[in-house]
């Protein structure tokens, strides 16, 4: 019977299945005069993402009818999926990929009619073009055997026939027509550059018949020029293109000059961008004519802010609030996403005028106490190479559970969590996975190891070329610096991680002896196999975070734990989707079969309905008690 008073097994109030029913997500997010429309996920009924939308005054309300989904599978990773004007909503559905109309003027309830046919289009980040009525929008096709076609397109709202507007390249994001609708601003790059570390956007003047004019560059550089990302070209009320660049080492805000010339607004070490994994983003838009509303990073820590255009002058919103993101605004008004240490992510609005923010819509209430909540801390460590690494550190936190209570020499265990991406970061919001854990008596150290989105150029490229070296090393030094405090039990480490943060704990395992457990969410095992099995948008990716595939076989090999089976001395549990078409199935199998041979404890969890990130209840809830259960095994 494990000691109930023992850190790691302590009683908690939040159960696996409540950390599953407060899984829910917030979406995209679009104002529509003074409307705001949100896309909201439903874990209970099988992760479907719904649409729901609230008037002046008046009550939140859904829109969309089960069981369709607001979900676009371009890039597999999506986003941008909906669209709305005068109350048109226009939206992807996941089942089929089709376009759908949503006419809300119309008495309720509300049918969704099909716009574009089935077949083997799919599309993303949705623009409407009102004098055309049309929608242009970035359109994937696939092609049998070999990788899908990208491109813009406009879209006709009533008969679905398609304009090609742009092609040729390999990926196009951020489709953005001018308020007058006579220019069209876009992102575009090409394997093996992602979008992070370089791409370049152009202008297109649109003819009468709606087609473009020759486009012309406006800023960004090609990978093999030192590359220059360019994220959210967007227009102003007075129709002047802005767009963020990290040509200064950091992702600041720019504006195009009459005569051609990109002008920093505003000089700092901060990050106004975000990693493009998805379509749809936006962290800054107009409150007036010179007033940008927008949320920027420091250190790794978001702040809302406003920007003065004319003065270059950045204030910031104080707030309890520290996290930001889908930062939409109108007529002195912004709405987006927030959370706090304290709070789940929810929909706020921010008054320009009198700077207040009031709560739009929380979904979820918090199921632990107040003094149950474990706050994040901020840690700084050394790592490898005299380098600085940086993580958010929670303690141990329960109320039913006094330290005195506690046996006096005894340490807590220690959960390092390795974050996805690897371009990811951490966040500060409430996230109830880790309070699962500290309520229960763990240590959790959530690593911004070097690759990280949040501290500027510089420290997201030094991962280039050592992914699987060098985040696993921060890994390593944090665990090790907590140990060395007497903070964390020493001989009771686990780490766990998703997706590229499961292919850093399979290293850290593998080539470290520091961890006594892991666990390993739809992670890479074999860097080889991923090269050469992966979806268009990440098929290259590993060129710049190992090497050229063939010419760097051997050093693939070396860094994939498959091929270091035999190093690894501890259990790990596996967790995977059978639906995953970014990290294959076959990638745990292989690992699981491989370690199982040499009678090590593998538990493997597939899920037979699940993709590339878990979304429904029963799957969140029987990963949780699963994980649970095997910790307390192995650290019985």
């Amino acid at each position: 019977m494990p000691n109930p008073l023992r850190p790691g097994n302590w009683p908690s109030q939040l159960s696996a299945e409540m950390v599953a029913a407060g899984s829910v997500r917030l979406g995209g997010v679009a104002l529509d005069g003074d409307t705001v429309y949100w896309v909201e996920s439903r874990p209970e009924q099988q992760g479907r993402l719904t649409l729901l939308r609230q008037r002046t005054q008046e009550m939140i309300e859904e829109i969309l009818p089960a069981p369709f989904s607001v979900r676009t599978r371009v890039h597999e990773y999506g986003g941008g999926a909906f669209a709305v004007a005068a109350g048109v909503v226009v939206f992807a559905n996941d089942a089929d990929q089709r376009l759908y109309r949503l006419d809300t003027n119309l008495p309720g309830p509300w049918q969704a009619t099909p716009i574009t046919p089935a077949g083997p289009l799919r599309y993303a980040d949705l623009q409407f073009d009102p004098p055309r009525q049309r929608l242009i929008c970035v359109v994937e096709r696939a092609r049998p055997g070999r990788e899908p076609e990208n491109f813009i397109a406009g879209v006709s709202l009533a008969t679905g026939a398609q304009d090609w507007l742009v092609g040729g390249g390999d990926f196009y994001a951020f489709p953005r027509l001018d308020p007058t609708g006579q220019r069209l601003a876009y992102l575009t790059w090409n394997h093996p550059t992602m979008p992070w570390e370089a791409c370049e956007l152009f202008q297109a003047d649109v003819n009468a018949d709606g087609l473009l004019a020759a486009p012309v560059k406006i800023a960004g550089g090609t990978h093999e020029g030192g590359g220059e990302a360019i994220f959210q070209p967007a227009w102003s009320p007075t129709a002047v293109l802005h767009f963020i660049s990290d040509r200064n080492g950091f992702g600041n805000l720019y504006r195009l000059s009459d005569d051609g010339n990109a002008i920093c607004l505003a000089a700092m070490e901060a990050e106004f961008s975000s990693p493009l994994w998805v379509f749809g983003l936006s962290t800054y838009a107009w409150l007036d004519d010179d007033t940008i509303v927008c949320a920027l990073q420091k250190s790794g820590l978001w702040h809302l802010a406003t920007l003065a255009c004319t003065t270059g002058t950045v204030a910031t919103v104080e707030t309890h609030l520290t996290e930001f993101a889908m930062v939409h605004a109108d007529h002195g008004r912004a709405v987006f996403i927030a959370g706090s240490a304290a709070e789940a992510s929810a929909l706020y609005a921010f008054d320009g005028h009198s700077r207040s923010l009031t709560p739009i819509h929380r979904p979820t209430t918090c199921p632990v106490a107040a003094a149950d909540i474990s706050h994040p801390r901020a840690m700084t460590f050394p790592t490898t190479g005299g380098a600085t690494a940086y993580g958010l550190l929670y303690l141990p936190r329960s109320v039913d559970v006094s330290d005195s209570s506690s046996p006096a020499d005894e340490r807590p265990p220690l959960l390092v969590i390795c974050h996805g991406g690897p371009t990811g970061s951490t966040s500060t919001a409430l996230n109830l996975t880790v309070q699962f854990w500290t309520t229960r008596g763990f240590a959790v150290l959530d690593v911004n190891y070097r690759g990280s989105t949040g501290y500027g150029r510089a420290y997201r490229k030094a991962l280039d070329g050592q992914w699987g070296v060098v985040d696993v090393a921060d890994c390593v030094a944090g665990a090790r610096r907590l140990a060395e405090q007497g903070m964390v039990d020493s001989k009771r480490m686990a780490i766990r991680g998703s997706s590229a943060g499961g292919f850093t704990v399979l290293c850290a395992l593998a080539f470290h002896d520091v961890f006594a457990a892991g666990a390993s969410y739809y992670g890479v095992s074999d860097l080889e196999a991923l090269a050469q099995d992966t979806h268009k948008f990440e098929s290259h990716y590993l060129e710049s975070l190992v090497g050229p595939y063939p010419r760097d076989a051997e050093l693939y090999r070396a860094r994939s734990p498959i091929h270091a089976a035999d190093r690894l001395s501890c259990p790990v549990i596996f967790f995977q989707g059978l639906q995953d078409r970014v990290v294959p199935p076959a990638q745990a199998e292989t690992m699981v079969a491989a370690l199982r041979a040499r009678g090590l404890a593998a538990p493997l969890l597939l899920f037979a309905d699940e993709q590339h990130g878990f979304r429904r209840c029963e799957t969140i809830r029987a990963c949780l008690e699963a994980e649970l259960r095997f910790y307390q095994d192995v650290f019985a």
